[in-house]
């Protein structure tokens, strides 16, 4: 019987948490607020930003998980997860190696325009649209993965356990959030984080192109 280990779902979530598009809109938003020098805004809007992306990654992936778990098929779900990282790792490496390339996991240009107008905002509110809206946008970036273990807990049939595993899964994700957005509140500046993120943009698509190849080698060959 099909088991799913407690450092897999923390490994996946690492490899999930490796979000150049979550990066980016959380560092447009903080270089905003740095340049209007709103420091207290810097931390509950930054903070509201995290906490929305955490409630509404979490609640979409309870929704699958009802979803996936309400199917016989668990067993083909399981290989059809790992064929589906295996080739969103192949179009993650495509996008390493071809940096202007079309075919690129990232949040859709007719979209940007939106979650810039929610950013300058700058408000508490504002922060909980534009976190829905990553959320929601950023699947195309990271959602194979999400899914890949969205699959392999519908697996286990153990509705609390699951839960529990997709509320840890979801706190690894925001991790490299917090700690941007931490960095950015105590040196109030933006620009050294930003620097970061555009010269190891297409770095981070490396990572997460051999991470997700690895774990779907991994599901697709019953390793974990």
């Amino acid at each position: 019987m099909f088991s799913l280990s407690l450092p897999a779902v923390i490994g996946a979530a690492i490899i999930d948490s490796i979000n150049p598009c979550a990066f980016g809109v959380l560092i447009f938003l903080m270089t905003y607020l740095v340049a209007l020098r709103l420091p207290k805004k810097m931390i509950s809007v930054g903070l509201t930003y995290i906490v929305t992306v955490y409630i509404v990654y979490f609640l979409a992936g309870l929704g699958i998980l009802s979803a996936l778990a309400s199917f016989a098929i668990t067993n083909i779900i399981y290989k059809l997860s790992g064929i589906l990282l295996i080739i969103l790792g192949l179009v993650n490496l495509r996008s390493f190696l071809i940096p202007n390339s079309t075919w690129t996991l990232k949040i859709p240009e007719s979209r940007k325009p939106q979650i810039e107008k929610w950013a300058k905002k700058a408000s508490l509110p504002a922060a909980v649209v534009l976190g829905f809206l990553v959320s929601a946008f950023e699947l195309p970036c990271t959602g194979g993965v999400y899914v890949a273990i969205l699959g392999m807990l519908a697996i286990r049939n153990n509705l609390s356990v699951s839960i529990s595993y997709l509320l840890l899964y979801n706190l690894f994700f925001i991790l490299p959030l917090i700690a941007i957005w931490l960095f950015v509140i105590f040196t109030q500046s933006s620009q050294a984080i930003k620097d970061l993120y555009v010269k190891h943009k297409t770095a981070l698509r490396l990572i997460m192109g051999i991470g997700m190849i690895g774990l779907g080698v991994a599901i697709f060959g019953n390793f974990l």
